[in-house]
């Protein structure tokens, strides 16, 4: 894909666009873990308001040739362990129609090179296209195979890649 790719760190204003995406994003991810639907039939992020209050937090909105086309929400610190210096890719969305067309990776390591340092990707099992991205994007972004190790969190089991950009 060529088109001209933006990330966009969102501003307060623009939370109502990031909360639409993660509805989409909420609703795919509901494939492969219960969330549950609100009264008003909406998921919900309770977190995303901390995306404009915590330091380290960074909400991040994508456009391809000035059209919305997903989002990454960036957070310090491992939900794995205590290492409080790694970047952690909280949530990742790319719509379906700018999947598969490279658009995913390019976001990835636009992503990974405005924030340097350790990463961590967490990945569900059951989440077999992800992984399968994540896996592509992470060797080709360090040039090497990055290889994931597995754990539980929360009750599911969940691959992690571990990786300097």
């Amino acid at each position: 894909m060529d088109g001209s790719l933006e990330l966009v760190s969102a501003s307060h204003e623009q939370q109502s666009i990031l909360a639409n995406l993660l509805e989409l994003y909420a609703h795919d991810f509901s494939e492969f873990h219960q969330i549950p639907l609100g009264d008003d039939g909406r998921f919900r992020y309770p977190d995303l308001p901390l995306y404009w209050s915590e330091p380290d937090w960074h909400p991040i909105l994508v456009k391809i040739d000035d059209k919305w086309a997903g989002f990454a929400l960036v957070r310090k610190g491992s939900r794995v362990s205590t290492d409080q210096n790694v970047w952690d890719m909280a949530e990742f969305f790319v719509l379906r129609e700018d999947r598969r067309l490279g658009l995913g990776t390019r976001i990835a390591h636009e992503v990974w090179r405005k924030f340097p340092g350790a990463w961590q990707v967490r990945v569900m099992q059951a989440n077999l296209s992800a992984y399968r991205f994540w896996q592509k994007a992470t060797d080709a972004f360090t040039g090497n195979a990055v290889h994931s190790s597995r754990f539980e969190m929360n009750g599911e089991t969940v691959n992690l890649f571990a990786f300097n950009s």
